[in-house]
């Protein structure tokens, strides 16, 4: 019974971690207000709970007397791999001191709130004294981990296992060594019409498509649900209740459509972890005290990225399902073609918003973040630099002015949330996104299905070799199965310069 008792140690846990995700999830969608300082202190007792109940006598004696009944067991007995994980994780968990995970935890729901306000007024400075006590707390932690090369390793190990910032530096200069070339060729090519994107398309429709095309994805809207937030997310409490939610400009149809498939993808890779991994280590984060299930956020950055760009930025998308949007919004596209359609939302269209950023363009945006985040954390620069050197970079990478804080450096939630050290998983995920839709797509019952509207081939393929999973297997052994390869920029390359190739007008 030794494993058993480990095991209800960690449901307490993963219960503990679930109810923090809940008030997270109602901060950022329906709390007043007037509820910001209460439920930043609810915040970090829940918190402050699961870390004693991870780092406590129970669960040392517990992790003890697993580890004596299961000595000599096969090591891929998933038993064995649960006590190890639990083990590494509250190892590090250790390490950083019980004040900053506390401090840390109410400040998110503080900062999140403080950010919001912010961003809407266009006040940077309202938020700056914020980010410098966040930056000093990751600061803080990456100094408990510890780290053998830059103190931004210890932060980005925690989001992706095994990540460096040298091993990044590399990626992604393999990545813009490809990349800037397509895009001048891109923005070389005559420019498809978009007018009509910005036309008036009401929001309550936009929702309604978007969910009609999520379900059809494979969203499961009997275990979720779609709410409006600042900045759109997915979270999940069980496999049975994951939740996400989405951002609707009335005068950007993109923008909303393309955020409800993407959290769509995030949604679907929670809801398809093995039913028997629920509340257990394979769906607990011990290192950053999350009950989620994907093996990294770079692994679940695959799984957004793969519908929202592989499938629903594809030509052959739009000559299935234009019509239905067209149904919806009969007015807007009565002179639009599904072709014209298609070539607008690809279109190569350098932008300030990071969510709203084509495919050629948007990991300059996820390089910008995490050259400062690196500087942040190393402290080559502070937090009073941000603002400047944002600004200056946008520009350099993207041909950019940018205009205000709103548009610049207030745009994105994860810093006011204390997730420094994230930003990096969006474009590994772009990269695995590539490896595991080219794998996908030679059998040919999926791209079948795909060529037919089908989706569900490839789903049940992503769910045997990518969600069944959870956190039973580091991210690039689940890359290495369902692909043959480890992580390789040349799929993603090669993808967006076919997407360059087809955009030639005829």
């Amino acid at each position: 019974m030794s494993y058993a008792a480990f095991a209800r140690q960690v449901e307490r846990i993963n219960d503990l971690l679930c109810t923090a995700n809940l008030l997270s999830w109602d901060a950022r969608v329906m709390m007043p207000p007037g509820g910001v300082e209460a439920r930043g202190h609810q915040f970090a007792t829940v918190t402050d709970c699961a870390r004693d109940l991870a780092t406590g006598a129970a669960m040392a004696q517990a992790l003890a007397s697993a580890e004596r009944e299961l000595e000599g067991a096969d090591a891929d007995d998933p038993r064995a791999h649960a006590v190890r994980a639990a083990r590494e994780g509250i190892a590090v968990l250790s390490r950083i001191p019980s004040e900053l995970l506390s401090e840390a935890a109410e400040l998110k729901t503080r900062g999140q709130a403080v950010w919001a306000k912010a961003r809407a007024e266009n006040d940077f400075a309202a938020f700056a004294p914020l980010l410098t006590r966040t930056v000093e707390i990751q600061r803080q932690i990456a100094e408990a981990i510890g780290y053998d090369d830059h103190p931004y390793d210890a932060l980005v190990g925690g989001y992706e296992p095994d990540m460096t910032w040298r091993r990044l530096e590399g990626l992604y200069g393999e990545i813009k060594a490809g990349l800037l070339p397509l895009i001048d060729e891109a923005l070389g090519k005559p420019q498809p019409r978009a007018d009509f994107l910005d036309r008036s398309y009401p929001v309550e429709d936009q929702k309604r498509f978007g969910k009609a095309i999520a379900a059809r994805m494979g969203y499961d809207f009997s275990r979720g649900r779609l709410d409006e937030t600042v900045h759109p997310f997915e979270i999940s409490f069980t496999r049975g209740d994951v939740r996400i939610t989405g951002r609707f400009q009335e005068r950007w149809l993109p923008g909303g459509l393309f955020a409800v498939w993407h959290e769509a993808g995030h949604g679907m890779y929670e809801q398809g972890i093995d039913p028997a991994f629920t509340r257990s280590a394979f769906t607990t984060d011990f290192v950053n005290l999350y009950a989620v299930g994907g093996a990294s956020f770079g692994t679940h950055e695959s799984q957004s990225r793969l519908w929202e760009n592989r499938v629903g930025r594809s030509r052959r998308f739009w000559e299935l399902h234009f019509n239905e949007l067209r149904e919806v919004f009969p007015d807007q596209l009565a002179d639009v073609s599904a072709e014209e359609f298609w070539r607008a939302v690809n279109r190569a269209r350098p932008s300030l918003i990071r969510v709203e950023a084509d495919e050629m363009t948007y990991d300059l945006h996820i390089i910008l973040r995490s050259e400062i985040e690196a500087a942040l954390i190393a402290g080559e620069i502070g937090v009073g630099d941000v603002r400047a050197l944002w600004a200056e970079k946008v520009k350099a990478t993207l041909g950019l002015d940018v205009p205000n804080d709103t548009l610049g450096v207030l745009q994105d939630v994860h810093w006011s949330s204390g997730m420094i050290g994230s930003f990096p998983t969006y474009t590994l995920g772009n990269v695995m996104a590539a490896q595991l839709f080219e794998t996908a797509v030679a059998d040919e019952a999926i791209a079948a299905g795909l060529d037919r509207g089908d989706y569900a081939p490839l789903r049940r393929w992503l769910g045997d070799n990518v969600h069944r999973f959870g956190r039973s297997k580091k991210p690039e052994e689940i890359l290495a199965r369902a692909t043959g390869k480890g992580l390789d920029t040349g799929p993603y390359l090669k993808h967006l310069g076919e997407k360059v190739a087809a955009m030639d007008m005829a």
